[in-house]
């Protein structure tokens, strides 16, 4: 039990400073993992999905205090992301684990891709939404979409919001990134629930989960740090690695498993 225990310390660090540096809920590391480890995938998003509830609403809080979160845009986007999260446990119920472990490598490898061919233009810089009823509703539909989508396979979210909200309303990553972690709080906690539900966390993805997320707000203090001081480059390169590592990962256990 110590040693289990220790390693999801080091996964919920690892996991954190992810979540702080880029805005994500932590889950192309951690399904990656936990398929490695001998969980099942559902058992795999079900732990992620839990471990974002820390790392979100912390990292969050810190970002507020630090006046780098829009809590009125946060707000919109995280109502529809309690909406479509609130999916999440029936789609996991009907789809195969196959299905979802492809699923999965799919949306990892599109957001590579976006972010290493084209990440100048993930910020338009004459944004099509005008008026702020246009940009309330972009907001709760992004939420919707990407709650109903990224909660199913254990991914938060953020990595897929970011460049929505680059796009179409303008926003840089200063002001994306701690909309996409606050996105994360709204759509875990419908995820979870929706799980629950279904029956698909129980006692074992509570347990690791738990010792996960508590770890991840230490990394999540981290990666905030991280992000202040360090430049686009080593950013953009950091996080290609993180994908790359991921897919490597999620393809070996698809071809082996």
């Amino acid at each position: 039990m110590g040693l289990d225990i220790f390693a999801y310390v080091v996964i919920g660090l690892i996991t954190g400073v992810a979540a702080g540096f880029f805005g994500i809920g932590g889950g192309i590391i951690i399904v990656p993992i936990m398929l490695i480890l001998g969980y099942s995938i559902q058992h795999a998003i079900g732990i992620s999905i839990m471990q974002m509830i820390f790392s979100s609403v912390f990292g969050s809080i810190i970002n507020y205090k630090k006046r780098l979160l829009d809590i009125s845009d946060g707000i919109y986007a995280g109502i529809g992301g309690l909406v479509g999260a609130s999916f999440s446990g029936l789609i996991l119920e009907n789809i195969s684990s196959k299905i979802l472990t492809i699923l999965f490598l799919c949306i990892t490898f599109y957001s590579f891709i976006k972010y290493a061919f084209n990440v100048k233009n993930t910020t338009n810089a004459t944004p099509p939404i005008k008026s702020q009823f246009q940009k309330r509703l972009i907001l709760i539909l992004t939420g919707a979409i990407t709650g109903i989508f990224a909660i199913s396979l254990g991914i938060g979210g953020g990595l897929l919001i970011v460049p929505i909200l680059g796009y179409y309303l303008g926003y840089g990553s200063k002001k994306s990134v701690p909309l996409g972690l606050f996105f994360v709080v709204f759509s875990s906690i419908s995820g979870t629930i929706s799980l629950h539900r279904q029956h698909i966390i129980d006692a074992q993805v509570l347990h690791a989960g738990f010792y996960i997320g508590v770890a991840s707000m230490v990394g999540v203090y981290l990666g905030i740090k991280l992000i202040q001081i360090s430049s686009a480059k080593v950013h953009r390169i950091t996080l290609l690695s993180i994908y790359l590592l991921s897919m490597l990962v999620t393809a070996y256990k698809l071809v082996t498993g």
